[in-house]
């Protein structure tokens, strides 16, 4: 049976491909050294000759030279900055490429095609196997390389299926290292890949790992399901020539966040309810259609902003509709403005900047245009006159498409109210609507409005696919001081509360709302809640880092709670905005006290709040809000939001869903509640889950901390029998001598693959997450020292010679919970908790081996020798390939054998001590061969054909080793390691040297190669 590594996975999707029509070239055969040459050298990553083809059959009539130039700025594209060009190579892409030319004196300008987007078997379709591609003297050979009309527009890296150590994030660390190496190919490249067959993730360049996301449906109908194949949905999900053609149109864009160019590639949630989304709504603003495109539920934090671009993008190209004019629309200003914001940064994808109507008359004149445009505005601003009864009609166009987000019942009267105004305005225009939260069940108004759903993307999927995190509820109810006479306060009003009631009604400060704002307020719970979420923060803070915010339930209330807690914590206070843990963030006018002042800022100021937020590194830790920030805020590092202000509904929901954003190290949100809002939350999810959503909304806390008990029982009954007190209750020392017990109690039991240390590993994994997740309460904090005890023996058992970390990088919280809790020297380095100095470990000294050797804890000797071997042999590999492979396949048996038990665990370590003397031996050996080390590795190259041996002798076979090593010393000063051309020369030169000392003809290929390896190896 072959075995599965990464040739088979990388034969497997080639066989995908070739199902799709692609046609296939193994990377060194379309070389510029083959026999067949597609590309002119190793530096140049395009394939010119198809793709100068393409551009000849694209553009027929285009002149030679308009063709050519236009070929010589697509080969121009890799000279910049990474993101910039590549950014310029997409508009290249969907725009096609501009040529300015003289006619007579005059500038003209002609447009040359790369892609035919309308006719995909009009272009050609290639993918490529181990394609070599050199940079500033640096080689890398890509996995899989994909091709159109000659364009490297997509890159695979495989890993092996079965080597636990090969995983996806590893494959996605091998990118990072071609963007930094071969940024020729990277500036050309749409759509990255990584896989190791049982995963599949696709996303773009200066993605993190963390947006690299599966590809889960083909046509999108039908999911992937747990027994299928995720190579082959998001190869022929992704990659189909038509999807493909599609996703590199209408479904990449660039935005500047923060002074740095971002690229974002759609999900498949996001792409496929567009492609829905544009045939509704084209069969809606049709003959005979209803005007209702219908509404797209996309829980929030999964990319609904970004959804409605690539949609808008889609309707403005698409010819049926006549260049329209898309209207926008939220109800609430700072919503208007982040999806503004989003929309003009991805203009790209739009061929024009969206304008923000600023006023109910300028929105009437924006609307009064012939055609296009991509305009912004609230639904407020659709209102009547006071001299008329209706509103007047703006624009008859059919081809206006009104997009509404987070459609809303209030907002949508269709007998009265905006929505009626709006009917009234574009009386032709089609209506789709995009939402978060699910339609209530009885509100029929904006199904009048907009029709049914057309695509659901609810928590559950988006959790599964690792779009959004999960969110926990935790209570901590501070009690309001409440007479009995004032308890029919807490109504059904609650929901009405909003900041423009705060701001613009004053006549409700002297109703109910004032009344409960005053008790929720009163001075001393307000410190009582300032005392009690330090406490809670600073737990957390101690197991994962992030960011916090807080929902006051008015403006004062904020200022007031901002300073209770500064009050606790000086040091968080600054009055310049650019420095300080804690801000308030709220909106103001001229009549506001004069305290509120230095919380009161232009839209400017809050943005860069807003930066310092979303900024991991910015010492800002905590904001506190009314209203602001709790709708289209995405802030990924933030992972508590403390409430105490009564919400209710889709409010909630948006505001709950402020820390479900995908985030490294992240494992879920937390929403803690000190008002009392479970009972709203329960009705908010009551009607998320009769809406047809799956998933909870939000999670308790204690079921993390039930299976944080769970999981915390299997590793006390793992450990049955072993005393782990002295790390519960030790010193530093004592800590480090339980961690060396403990860690061969775990190796000592391991008597199936299904043993002890793999229900170890499966255990610790569910506490960590359990851990991170209940982070801050009580229960953790008991359980704190011997949860930090599981998780430091299975960061041991974990530790590699080649990892600096105690821990997987995904686990960096747990890594920062151990690091605070145990002397560095007891976790940090797995030789220091055996007790043997790391200084020695790459000499395989006497006395090195001597120490493992004398260890009592034989389980943890053999582990650590057998990675010391494995290292060293490795490395060795490098030097002298022969005998590496020699002293690795012994390694392999010695290991095998003690794996099916044939022999014990002290004649398992008597074997590797002896190999690990061999290998110190071997560092001698060249000097009893009368040969330098590179020379006796090019000897044990050419010595392993035993015939040739017996021909030539020894002597010979050492004089022409000499004269090897020293031709390849002679070329390596032009780095031929890196460069195709200088290897086939050294292979010309290495050929000529066995000739010369007749080496036998039969063996010179097999020598050749493997004094070729040899080489480079050295070289490396």
């Amino acid at each position: 049976m072959t075995p599965l590594n990464e040739s088979t996975i990388e034969h497997h999707a080639i066989a995908l491909f070739k199902e799709l029509g692609y046609t296939y070239a193994f990377g060194p055969d379309i070389g510029p050294d083959s026999d067949h040459p597609e590309r002119e050298d190793y530096q140049n990553p395009l394939l010119l000759e198809r793709l100068r083809s393409a551009i000849h059959h694209l553009n027929p009539e285009a002149p030679k030279e308009i063709r050519e130039e236009a070929l010589r700025q697509v080969q121009a594209i890799a000279v910049g900055g990474l993101m910039t060009e590549n950014s310029l190579f997409q508009q290249m892409l969907v725009e096609g490429v501009r040529v300015a030319y003289m006619v007579d004196g005059e500038e003209r300008g002609s447009i040359v095609r790369l892609l035919d987007y309308d006719h995909p078997e009009k272009n050609d379709f290639l993918v490529v196997n181990q394609y070599t591609v050199i940079h500033d003297r640096v080689n890398r050979r890509a996995d899989l390389v994909v091709f159109l009309n000659g364009l490297p527009l997509g890159l695979f890296e495989l890993k092996n299926m079965v080597d636990a150590n090969a995983t996806i994030r590893k494959a996605w660390n091998q990118l990072q290292t071609y963007q930094a190496d071969i940024p020729n190919l990277m500036a050309y490249n749409a759509v990255l890949v990584i896989s190791d067959g049982l995963k599949a993730a696709v996303g773009c360049l200066g993605a993190p790992y963390e947006r690299f996301l599966p590809w889960k449906t083909i046509d999108g109908q039908e999911l992937m399901q747990g027994e299928d194949d995720p190579l082959r949905f998001l190869i022929h999900g992704v990659f189909e020539p038509s999807r493909f053609l599609d996703l590199i149109r209408y479904f990449i864009a660039f935005s500047d966040d923060s002074h740095k160019l971002i690229k974002k590639i759609a999900a498949y949630h996001q792409f496929h309810a567009a492609q829905k989304a544009l045939l509704t709504t084209l069969a809606a603003a049709g003959i005979g259609g209803d005007r209702r495109g219908g509404v797209v539920w996309h829980t929030q934090g999964s990319g609904k902003s970004l959804t409605m671009l690539f949609f808008a993008g889609m309707l403005i190209q698409h010819p049926a509709l006549e260049n329209p004019t898309i209207l926008m629309l939220t109800d609430r200003n700072d919503l208007d403005t982040q999806l503004f914001d989003t929309f003009a940064a991805g203009k790209q994808l739009l061929r024009q900047d969206p304008q923000q109507a600023d006023s109910v008359s300028n929105l009437r004149e924006l609307l009064q245009r012939a055609s296009g445009g991509v305009l912004f505005s609230t639904i407020q601003k659709f209102q009547k006159d006071e001299k008329h009864s209706t509103h007047p009609v703006l624009s008859d166009r059919k081809n206006i498409i009104v997009m509404v987000d987070e459609a809303q019942r209030s907002q949508y009267e269709i007998l009265d109210g905006y929505a009626a105004n709006l009917r009234a305005a574009l009386p032709n225009a089609t209506f789709v609507a995009f939402t978060g939260t699910p339609l209530e069940l009885n509100d029929r108004d904006t199904r009048v409005v907009f029709g049914d759903y057309i695509d659901i993307y609810d928590i559950q999927r988006a959790v599964e696919d690792g779009a959004t995190v999960p969110i926990y509820y935790e209570s901590r109810l501070v009690r309001l001081n409440l007479p009995e006479d004032q308890r029919p306060v807490i109504d059904s009003t609650f929901e009405e509360i909003t900041e423009d009631d705060e701001q613009e009604n004053r006549e409700r400060l002297k109703t109910r709302w004032a009344q409960l704002e005053a008790l929720v307020g009163a001075p001393k719970r307000v410190e009582q809640i300032a005392a009690d979420l330090l406490d809670h923060w600073e737990k957390r803070k101690s197991i994962l880092s992030g960011k916090a915010m807080i929902v006051a339930m008015s403006r004062r209330i904020a200022v007031e709670l901002y300073d209770a807690i500064i009050a606790l914590r000086p040091d968080w206070h600054n009055e310049d905005d650019a420095q300080g843990g804690i801000k308030v963030v709220m909106t103001g006018s001229a009549s506001d006290p004069i305290e509120w002042k230095p919380h009161i800022r232009s839209k400017a100021g809050n943005e860069a709040i807003a930066d310092r937020l979303k900024d991991p590194e910015d010492p800002l830790e905590m904001v506190i809000v009314r209203d602001m920030w709790l709708t289209g805020f995405d802030a990924p590092a933030l992972n508590t939001l403390y409430v105490d202000k009564p919400m209710r509904g889709h409010t909630l929901m948006q505001a709950i869903a402020r820390v479900n954003r995908v985030f490294t190290n992240k494992s879920g949100g937390l929403v803690v509640d000190y008002i009392g809002i479970a009972q709203d939350l329960k009705n908010a999810i009551a009607t998320y889950t009769r809406s047809g959503g799956k998933g909870n909304p939000a999670e308790t806390v204690q079921e993390a901390i039930k299976v944080l008990l769970e999981k915390l029982d299997i590793c006390r009954s793992l450990f049955h029998g072993f005393d782990y007190q002295d790390y519960l209750t030790g010193d530093g020392s004592e800590k480090v001598a339980t961690l060396r017990k403990a860690t061969e109690f775990i190796l000592s039991q391991e008597l199936t693959e299904d043993g002890l240390k793999r229900r170890f590993r499966n255990a610790t994994s569910g506490l960590k997450k359990a851990a991170t997740l209940a982070a801050g309460d009580d229960i953790v904090e008991r359980c704190r020292t011997e949860i930090i005890f599981f998780l430091s023996v299975r960061a041991t058992l974990d530790k590699t010679s080649e990892a600096e970390s105690l821990v997987e990088e995904q686990e960096y919280a747990i890594r920062q919970l151990i690091d605070q809790s145990i002397a560095p020297e007891g976790v940090v380095d797995l030789y220091a908790v055996a007790g043997l100095p790391k200084s020695e470990i790459s000499l395989l000294s006497d006395a090195f081996i001597h120490q493992i050797e004398a260890m009592p804890e034989k389980n943890l000797a053999l582990e650590m020798l057998r990675r010391l071997l494995q290292d060293t042999v490795r490395k060795e590999g490098k030097g002298n390939l022969i005998q590496s492979k020699a002293f690795s396949e012994k390694l392999e048996e010695a290991l095998r054998k003690y794996h099916n038990r044939s022999v014990d665990t002290v004649e398992v370590m008597q074997e590797l001590i002896e190999l690990a003397k061999a290998l110190q031996a071997l560092d001698q050996r060249h000097a009893a061969l009368g040969l330098s080390k590179d020379e006796a590795a090019f000897y044990d190259a050419l010595a392993t054909n035993d015939s040739a041996v017996q021909a030539m002798g020894d002597e010979a076979l050492k004089r022409i080793a000499k004269e090897v090593a020293d031709t390849v010393r002679q070329n390596t000063r032009i780095d031929w390691s890196i460069r195709e051309q200088a290897r086939a020369h050294l292979r010309r030169m290495v050929k000529r040297v066995l000739r010369k000392h007749g080496y036998p003809p039969d063996m010179q290929e097999g020598a050749v190669n493997l004094v070729i390896e040899q080489a480079e190896g050295l070289a490396g």
